[in-house]
């Protein structure tokens, strides 16, 4: 089972998602509270496990409707995904992987711990 890992940060409080193994699946914006922190490890519980997968990287990809996990290319052309809340917001970011199916495989992570993974609170 996975956690989600809520830190300090300079600038506020962000929350990772680490999977059995321990490495980060996916990462959170910078709230300016442990509550907003909380509320967002919440939507990624409730949305991940539901969400869809659009794959922007194919010409012609479906739209999916939210929430949903947006598969795209960065700047440097490694894959990465963003998971949006029904609202349409960004609630997680991953990493970058250089192989398409390990960025999928990465979503998969995130579907399969985000539902029941613990919280817990790195010490600063």
């Amino acid at each position: 089972m996975g956690k989600f890992v809520i830190k300090e940060t300079k600038s506020g409080v962000k929350f990772n998602l680490k999977a059995t193994n321990g490495e980060v699946i996916a990462t959170s914006e910078v709230y300016t509270t442990e509550a907003a922190c909380n509320k967002g490890i919440a939507s990624v519980q409730k949305n991940a496990p539901v969400a869809a997968v659009e794959n922007q990287t194919v010409e012609g990809f479906e739209v999916q409707k939210h929430p949903k996990f947006e598969v795209y290319t960065d700047k440097s052309g490694e894959f990465r995904f963003r998971l949006k809340a029904t609202n349409g917001q960004i609630i997680a970011t991953s990493e970058s992987y250089k192989k398409l199916a390990s960025c999928l495989n990465g979503i998969e992570s995130v579907k399969k711990n985000a539902a029941d993974s613990t919280i817990v609170k790195e010490n600063a």
